[in-house]
């Protein structure tokens, strides 16, 4: 996870939305913050003090998620089975366009 907070703070983008497991508060939140970020990110139940956080947001994240997993349902997709660039780049587009018309 050290990884991600290098490269979270950096980010174009002005709202950083992630599940749970980046729920540190020094090494993730407060970059984000500092950097003058949003962070759609809940607190941990365990955590005494909790966090404030953007529910329909966070609720838009799931249903990413569910997208990818279901993408990665399609064998060719899963293990990059196009070696080039623009192949895998069509192959996602045509299993996108199936999984939104299922």
């Amino acid at each position: 996870m050290e990884d991600a907070d290098a490269l979270l703070p950096g980010n174009p983008g002005k709202t950083v939305i992630a599940d749970k497991a980046y729920a540190a508060h020094s090494r993730v939140i407060e970059p984000l913050w500092a950097a003058g970020k949003q962070a759609v990110i809940p607190s941990r139940s365990r955590n005494k003090a909790q966090r404030e956080c953007d529910a329909a947001l966070y609720k838009k994240r799931h249903a990413i998620e569910n997208f990818f997993a279901r993408l990665k349902q399609w064998r060719a997709i899963a293990t990059l089975y196009d070696k080039t660039e623009c192949n895998f780049l069509g192959a996602i587009h045509l299993v996108s366009a199936i999984i939104w018309m299922i």
